[in-house]
């Protein structure tokens, strides 16, 4: 896909994931992140930078979400994936700037930045 239709896909995602009850976004949201631990370094690190770009652009998506029922539906998973995501979400976080890593530190949950180390 260009880099166009990756910021629809993603903004509609994240405008349309609050609005799913939380039962079946769980479902959704764990298969996702196990699929996620599938591809390719590369390819993670291209999704999820593509979500820090747009939560980065509009914060306010990410805060309707219920991250710790997110960050809970992560602990589910075996630690071998969990350890997977984790390395490259920190790959991403590291590499944006001061001012938006202040931004994502705000927005994640606690043990979530000490779980994956920012």
């Amino acid at each position: 896909m260009n880099e166009s239709e990756k910021t629809v896909i993603i903004n509609n995602a994240l405008e349309a994931g609050p609005t799913i009850p939380f039962p079946n976004f769980s479902k959704l949201f764990k298969t996702w992140l196990e699929v996620l631990c599938t591809v390719t370094e590369e390819n993670r690190y291209d999704m999820f930078s593509n979500y820090f770009k747009q939560i980065m652009k509009k914060p306010q998506k990410i805060i309707l979400f219920n991250l710790d029922g997110i960050f809970e539906i992560f602990l589910q998973l075996e630690n071998s994936k969990q350890q997977i995501l984790a390395k490259s979400i920190k790959i991403v976080f590291e590499q944006l700037d001061d001012g938006n890593k202040r931004k994502m530190t705000l927005l994640t949950p606690e043990m979530a930045r000490k779980i994956i180390g920012f």
